[in-house]
């Protein structure tokens, strides 16, 4: 415990919390283009081939951000909408795409978790 002149003589230091998704810059979504479509494997103990594509954002950061759901319409040049949120099977993939605007068409099978895929009600 720190007696009154302690805290007189130093105050205390304020706690900070750093940003985990830096390229966003404090922002809920960003714009980006499409410069290329990659597909990765996920780490142990999973399997699969997860899409991925590598954007360049308004504010020239150039991050890989997950292509979700099933199939998907993106090439070179298009434009979407990028959120953050990591992918857990994915090492240092910290970013998802947002289905429905700009280039990036949503899923028209969904029933639920409609607005994760950019399905309207039906």
């Amino acid at each position: 415990m720190v007696t009154i002149n302690q805290l007189i003589r130093k105050k205390r230091k304020q706690k900070y919390r750093t940003n985990k998704f830096g390229a966003l810059k404090g922002n809920p979504q960003k714009k980006g283009t499409v410069l290329k479509l990659v597909t990765r494997n996920p780490k142990k103990p999973n399997s699969a081939v997860r899409k991925l594509a590598l954007m360049r954002l308004t504010n020239q950061k150039r991050i890989y951000a997950y292509i979700v759901g099933m199939g998907h319409n993106l090439q070179e040049h298009s434009i979407s909408l990028v959120r953050a949120g990591r992918v857990k099977d994915l090492p240092g993939i910290k970013y998802k795409l947002i289905r429905g605007p700009y280039d990036f068409s949503g899923l028209d099978s969904r029933k639920t978790a409609r607005s994760k895929y950019g399905t309207k009600k039906i």
